[in-house]
């Protein structure tokens, strides 16, 4: 039976896929102390994408900034990928479809897809395990982290905003109006060291625990081919 918490959302990451498009990446690094002083609930990524042959929706959540080999899952907290689907953007979106997640003190993992697909095991050896129906496919388990950030290149842009703010006009959307040269010259600077040598990846030396869940694209897109998909981890 799936059981259903009463929760509240103690960290978030969220970001639209096309089904038929290219990934999304969301994140959030190094949070305040309440989220820093729960690691095993605090997510650093969430990304989605698409198996090569449009099949399978691809999701994965990262948490434990600086995970270790011992670091663990929490036996009391609920790891979900929410998803709502709808025909196109701006469409009416359909029921949102979960994708739920829970570990007991040995790590044993359970996960839903929806309300009738369903895994349990041990999810930490590569190869994951596999539901009864073959739609729901997990892994749990520590890993290098993906997500690179060139720390010294992002603050050295955001240096150069500063100094511009006053000159800066905006649109209706309140976006900063750009010339080709500047916009070209941010974009670099997010992509090299501040004497514009190579950009150094800060997160290159952590790692994380990740949640890999690999479902049939048709338990999460019953509204359309437009899947917005956003992470949480919950306490009863």
């Amino acid at each position: 039976m799936r059981k259903r918490w009463l929760a509240t959302v103690s960290a978030l990451a969220a970001g639209v896929l096309v089904l038929h498009g290219a990934p999304v990446r969301a994140a959030d690094h190094a949070d305040g102390p309440a989220a820093s002083a729960d690691p095993s609930a605090d997510i650093t990524d969430v990304f989605a994408w698409m198996s090569a042959d449009a099949s399978r929706v691809y999701l994965l959540m990262d948490l434990v900034r600086n995970a270790s080999a011992t670091s663990k899952f929490s036996d009391s907290v609920q790891y979900v990928f929410h998803t709502t689907s709808r025909p196109a953007f701006g469409g009416a979106a359909a029921a949102e479809v979960d994708v739920i997640c829970t570990f007991n003190a040995a790590q044993k993992i359970q996960c839903w897809a929806g309300k009738d697909t369903y895994v349990t095991g041990d999810a930490s050896n590569a190869s994951g395990i596999v539901s009864a129906d073959g739609k729901l496919k997990v892994f749990a388990g520590l890993r290098d982290d993906p997500f690179f950030f060139n720390l010294a290149g992002f603050k050295q842009t955001g240096k150069v905003v500063a100094h511009a703010a006053s000159a800066l006009t905006f649109d209706t959307a309140g976006c900063p109006q750009l010339d080709a040269a500047t916009a070209t010259a941010l974009v670099t600077q997010l992509q090299t060291a501040p004497d514009g040598g190579p950009a150094v990846d800060n997160f290159a030396r952590f790692n994380v625990l990740s949640i890999a869940v690999s479902v049939d694209k048709t338990i999460l897109a019953k509204g359309g081919p437009i899947v917005g998909v956003w992470g949480s981890t919950n306490r009863p």
